[in-house]
């Protein structure tokens, strides 16, 4: 699968692109912000997106809803810290599909990319 990592922190989209290599997926292009998200999912069109829901200058709920409204189908995963439950059951409701708490465990990454494959 072709994968944009959307994340504030650059540790952490190294620490998902390292994971997302491992297991045979090209990580096309990187995110630093919600704003920066949308524009790169347009021109890349990745079959999925890792999205961080706590970002300057659009959070990741507001760019899945962008995303979501230029292509319905679009794959996405959240990324969020465990004390954001509210924030990942809005991001769902917005369209994504799945979720993965920080900090990443390899084998949920696994079985969520398996899942992204199977939908």
């Amino acid at each position: 699968m072709r994968v944009l990592v959307v994340d504030d922190t650059a540790f952490m989209r190294m620490t998902l692109r390292r994971a997302l290599e491992r297991f045979g997926h090209e990580v096309v292009g990187e995110a630093a912000d919600g704003e920066e998200a949308v524009q790169l999912y347009n021109e890349l069109r990745p079959d999925l997106v890792t999205m961080d829901i706590t970002m300057p200058k659009m959070d990741g709920i507001t760019a899945i809803r962008q995303i979501r409204s230029v292509e319905p189908k679009a794959r996405i995963i959240v990324c969020s810290a465990m004390g954001q439950k509210p924030m990942v059951v809005e991001a769902l409701e917005a369209g994504a599909q799945d979720f993965l708490v920080k900090p990443f465990d390899a084998d949920r990454i696994r079985d969520a990319l398996e899942r992204m494959n199977g939908s």
